[in-house]
């Protein structure tokens, strides 16, 4: 997992949640599909989207989904 990887996909998982409910208000709906948005990015960019999930794919999975989800909850908080 790289951290600009991840903050790269959390900022996008941001502005889908803005694009999504049309605003950039904060607001509980758009930071949890920021998160959720972000997530997925970081399954998606990690190659398990296309990989069954299993053991060899969660190592590094599971840390850029998270990371990704935790930094575009965040930045949903502060625009």
């Amino acid at each position: 997992m790289n951290i600009k990887n991840a903050a790269t996909l959390g900022l996008a998982g941001n502005e889908i949640s803005k694009t999504v409910t049309g605003s950039s208000e904060v607001s509980p709906s758009r930071t949890a599909i920021a998160t959720t948005s972000g997530a997925i990015l970081g399954v998606c960019a990690s190659g398990a989207a296309t990989v069954t999930l299993g053991a060899v794919s969660a190592p590094v999975t599971v840390p850029l989904a998270v990371a990704s989800g935790l930094i575009a909850g965040v930045a949903s908080l502060f625009d």
